[in-house]
Parts: C-alpha cells; sequence; structure tokens
C-alpha cells in the first residue's frame, strides 16, 4: 500500500521551479518592449521638435539664404540626435540580446542538474 500524502506546497513548488524560467523570459520580454516603446518615442519627438523648428525657420527667415542656412543647421543637429539615437539602439539591442542568452543559459543548466538528478 502507498503511504504517500497529497503535498499542495511540494506540487506548487515543482510547478514554480518548472515555469520560473518561462515567466523569467515574459518579464524581460515586457521590460524589452517598454524600452523599444520609451526608445520609439524619443525619436517621434525629435523629429516633431526638427518639424517645429523647420517651421518656425520658415516663417522666421527674411531671405532665401537664411532660411537655407537655418534648414542645414537644424538638420545637422537632427543627424546628430539621430546618431546618438541609433547608438542607444545598439545597446538596447544588445541588452536584450544578453538577457536572453542569459535566460536560455540558466534555463538549460537548470534542466541538465535536474535530468542528473532523476538519471543518477
Amino acid at each position: 500500500m502507498n503511504d504517500s500524502t497529497f503535498d499542495p506546497k511540494a506540487i506548487f513548488e515543482t510547478y514554480r521551479n518548472a515555469f520560473a524560467p518561462a515567466l523569467k523570459a515574459q518579464q524581460d520580454g515586457i521590460k524589452a518592449i517598454d524600452r523599444v516603446g520609451r526608445y520609439q518615442y524619443a525619436v517621434a519627438g525629435d523629429y516633431l521638435e526638427w518639424s517645429l523648428a523647420q517651421a518656425k525657420a520658415a516663417i522666421g527667415s527674411q531671405t532665401p539664404a537664411e532660411f537655407v542656412s537655418k534648414q542645414v543647421e537644424l538638420t545637422t543637429a537632427l543627424s546628430e540626435k539621430l546618431r546618438a539615437r541609433a547608438q542607444e539602439f545598439v545597446t538596447l539591442a544588445t541588452d536584450t540580446q544578453t538577457g536572453f542568452t542569459d535566460l536560455v543559459s540558466d534555463a538549460t543548466s537548470k534542466v541538465a542538474e535536474l535530468s542528473r538528478k532523476k538519471v543518477g
């Protein structure tokens, strides 16, 4: 006869351990989506500022030469901002990829450890 008792804590702990990597992946995914959303919002803000400055330059310029020089100045400033944003995006992508790689490595090592315990 089997004398095992029903232990809900052990069952919940087993499920918690089994689904911990998936939960961590979801949390990291949400963080990455949040960072990308904030990044896109910042880029959109840069373009909005640039277009407003272009409109002000068009209205406030007295001569075509002054307007062209303002456009060149504004476009140069925008290109520098976008270059910095591109570097920010590379950092964001690298951080996300590193986090995902670490997560997969941790999950793989846990599975290997559990399978060794079960076999051995």
